[in-house]
């Protein structure tokens, strides 16, 4: 990894009723070796009702480096990403889920093309790599989308809908962000490419869950995506 003395990254987490998992991903959050890069964890819980909240105030009361916020109702993933965003003090953010869907041992391939200059944005692809295990209805829903952000905004991204994305924080703090739940991810894409910024992808490595282990986003989602991008190209446009 590239050298970054006094550099600070910012790891959001937002979690909604992940009891079972939470406690694991921040382990393995603060686990990662960074070398010189100080590490921040913003756990932003999006009003769970089952134990995910208790848990989180643990680690924060015991744990420096874990700082816990709260929504006393769930309002969506978009919603607690967003606060995190506004709460991070990191040169570089990233976003993980609070699944055990992907890695964070992957950290160090994800923000080096950062830390060392060779971008401002990076997202983690499933698909470059070429041996994961994405469920063929997942990664049709995901090309689809994925397509048609291309189309859309000029981008050349292979998985849009990716959890593992990451910025420098000045680059995320200009953006005007809105959408509360998973449609966040299209959202922020969106904005990204009509800012300029062009989007480095690295190959990560994906655990995949079903809806019966806690899997939330449903075709639903996918309706919304449609409609988030479609809504961000019609209001870029010269008026």
């Amino acid at each position: 990894m590239a050298s970054a003395n006094g550099t600070r990254l910012s790891i959001v987490i937002p979690v909604y009723n992940e009891e079972s998992t939470i406690g694991e991903v921040i382990e393995r959050v603060r686990r990662v070796d960074l070398g010189t890069v100080e590490k921040e964890i913003i756990v932003s819980n999006d009003g769970s009702s089952d134990r995910t909240w208790d848990i989180v105030c643990e680690y924060a009361e015991r744990c420096p480096d874990v700082i816990a916020y709260d929504s006393p109702i769930n309002l969506g993933k978009g919603a607690a990403v967003r606060l995190g965003l506004h709460r991070a003090s990191g040169d570089v953010v990233i976003i993980q889920d609070a699944d055990l869907e992907l890695d964070p041992a992957e950290y160090s391939s994800i923000i080096d093309p950062i830390l060392s200059g060779r971008a401002n944005v990076v997202y983690g692809s499933r698909f470059l790599s070429g041996a994961n295990p994405v469920p063929l209805r997942t990664r049709l829903a995901n090309q689809l989308l994925t397509m048609l952000t291309n189309v859309l905004f000029g981008g050349s991204l292979s998985d849009m809908e990716t959890a593992y994305k990451a910025f420098k924080r000045e680059v995320v703090s200009g953006l005007r962000l809105r959408c509360a739940r998973f449609d966040f991810e299209p959202e922020i894409t969106a904005q990204l490419l009509l800012a300029g910024h062009r989007i480095h992808q690295v190959p990560i490595r994906y655990a995949p869950r079903t809806a019966q282990e806690g899997k939330k986003i449903s075709w639903v989602d996918g309706i919304e995506a449609v409609y988030t991008l479609l809504r961000c190209r019609i209001e870029a446009r010269p008026r």
